[in-house]
């Protein structure tokens, strides 16, 4: 008998309103299944944080629906938070050979509290569960083995593409299943959840071959060493750099521990082609011959930006950029790291070298453009269309693109985190929401820093800390010692005597007033000297440091 799906609903968790975070949950009738457990690098704002992974409370809620986890590639916007997700709930994993392999190195420094299951899958793989069955489909990206997942229910299949691109050129195990897409779209796709990072470009997505014509021409023109900047996991750049490296006779090494990490599990596993006699330990790069070194680079978490201001500061361990350097920057920094790459440039450019970026087409993003986003759809014929993977803008632009295609307003879906779709008595609309958004992660510590730490963190590096210390006597009802000052970061205290001993006097006044009273609460006192500081420094200086007032008695 088949099977009758009552209630089906889609939210996301994150990927939705930012590039990175990916975390959709797909609800059928009463069984859980969750898309991809991404992370998030911090904003400039985000002061001293690591990593930000989605609000993990509503499938905690749930941790007893939650049927499996399926992973689609192995980017950290896709696998960055599973090890925190794993904490939460017991559910199996399910990926790709290389994508599973990749996610448990997550698990290395936080282990789950119970066994975890991992089942590998392929495009022919069909993983079968009480209201639903699940398969797979190939995708173009730029890590091999990218797979886009399909929930098959008695309403029509729903499709998540995964992060994807079409490129005619791509073969082995970046090309993707066109013939299983087709088939969807003939069977008839009820909700499409579709990649929106390029939704507001023109055209196609330029070829990876533009890349490898673009590398060889710079290999062969460069004087001295070739330091190209990436992320640990564009493996389809790291491999065309390897096969350039040996058609032009040249040396690689790899800097950077994630980066050997991640290049160790692809040449293991033969996602990575690299004849013997090209790599070479980074140690030994003073051995080699200038002119026939190139230097692979990425930093903490994959990103490259951190090692390279290293390097061009002289503070790396192994490499300190020079005059005779080709530098080749081949990635889009994350949203909000824009200021620091120029800057890195920039100093890169006053150290002699000579700087290539996506200008000089060195850059191809790997995912769709706007015709490769059309052609999806046209591809797949959703009835019901969902854009995610993208800030609100691409959403937008890409619901415009659906509407190109032929579809209705009323068909598309620009859902929030925490959003929830639901299909239920044959109508689909918005239904509600589901507690969603950022857990910001510091440390060794998992969302014990909110919004008020961050505001004092701001604010400790605008206009610094004034810190007084009084000891008071209580008995004899006067101050025993101080008030002493303390202030970094406010004003250099040697050029600044008349301020703080005015600030001194201040401070004692207000403590003398209430020590002549018969009773009075220490909160009462630290609010005052607060307010007279306030007040007091800011008429100065204009400046509002963080006041903290300490009080002590014997």
């Amino acid at each position: 008998m088949k099977t009758v799906n009552e209630t089906i609903k889609v939210i996301p968790l994150g990927g939705v309103g930012e590039i990175g975070k990916a975390m959709y949950v797909v609800e059928i009738d009463d069984e859980i299944f969750v898309v991809d457990s991404g992370l998030l690098f911090p904003e400039n704002e985000m002061l001293g944080i690591d990593i930000v992974i989605p609000d993990l409370t509503y499938l905690e809620e749930n941790k007893d629906r939650v049927k499996g986890i399926f992973l689609t590639h192995g980017h950290e916007d896709a696998i960055g938070s599973i090890a925190y997700l794993l904490q939460k709930i017991s559910a199996p994993v399910y990926g790709s050979k290389l994508t599973i392999a990749l996610a448990k190195t997550h698990l290395k420094e936080l282990k789950p509290k119970q066994p975890v299951k991992f089942f590998e899958v392929t495009n022919a793989s069909r993983m079968n569960f009480n209201r639903t069955h699940v398969t797979f489909f190939h995708v173009t990206h730029s890590i091999p083995d990218t797979l886009g997942i399909v929930f098959h229910t008695s309403e029509g299949p729903i499709v998540y593409t995964s992060e994807f691109k079409f490129d005619q050129s791509a073969q082995g195990k970046y090309a993707p299943d066109l013939a299983k897409l087709a088939l969807l779209g003939e069977q008839g796709v009820f909700m499409l959840l579709s990649d929106s990072t390029e939704a507001e470009r023109p055209g196609y997505t330029t070829s990876e071959t533009v890349i490898a014509n673009q590398l060889s021409e710079t290999f062969y023109a460069a004087k001295g060493r070739v330091i190209v900047a990436l992320y640990a996991s564009n493996f389809i750049r790291i491999q065309q750099v390897l096969d350039k490296a040996k058609e032009t006779g040249k040396k690689v090494a790899f800097a950077g521990k994630t980066l050997e990490t991640t290049m160790k599990i692809a040449i293991d596993l033969g996602y990575m082609e690299v004849g013997e006699e090209v790599l070479i330990p980074l140690k030994e790069t003073t051995t080699v011959d200038e002119d026939n070194l190139v230097i692979i680079v990425s930093g903490t978490q994959g990103e490259p930006l951190e090692a390279l201001e290293k390097m061009v500061r002289k503070q790396h361990r192994e490499v300190k950029i020079n005059e005779n350097d080709t530098v080749l920057i081949t990635f889009t920094p994350s949203p909000g790291m824009e200021v620091s790459m120029y800057h890195t440039m920039n100093n890169i450019a006053k150290a002699g070298a000579r700087v290539l970026t996506s200008a000089k087409n060195v850059h191809v993003s790997g995912h769709g453009s706007q015709e490769d986003l059309k052609m999806m759809i046209n591809f797949l014929k959703p009835k019901y269309f969902i854009p995610v993977q993208g800030e609100y803008r691409m959403l937008i632009a890409h619901s415009k693109l659906a509407q190109q295609t032929g579809m209705q307003k009323s068909q598309i879906f620009i859902a929030d985190k925490g959003d929830i779709v639901e299909y239920k008595n044959g109508k689909v609309r918005m239904s509600g929401r589901v507690t969603a958004g950022n857990v910001l992660i510091d440390g060794i510590g998992v969302g014990d820093v909110g919004n008020i730490v961050l505001r004092d963190r701001k604010l400790l590096s605008q206009d610094g800390i004034f810190i007084v210390v009084v000891t008071l006597d209580r008995k004899k009802r006067k101050i025993a010692s101080g008030p002493e000052v303390l202030s970094r970061g406010f004003v250099y205290v040697r050029e600044s005597e008349e301020l703080l001993q005015e600030a001194q006097q201040k401070v004692k006044a207000v403590v003398e007033k209430y020590t002549e009273k018969e009773s009075f609460e220490w909160t009462n006192i630290k609010q005052e000297i607060r307010d007279t500081l306030h007040s007091y420094l800011f008429q100065q200086t204009k400046r509002r440091p963080m006041i903290i007032p300490i009080i002590m008695e014997y």
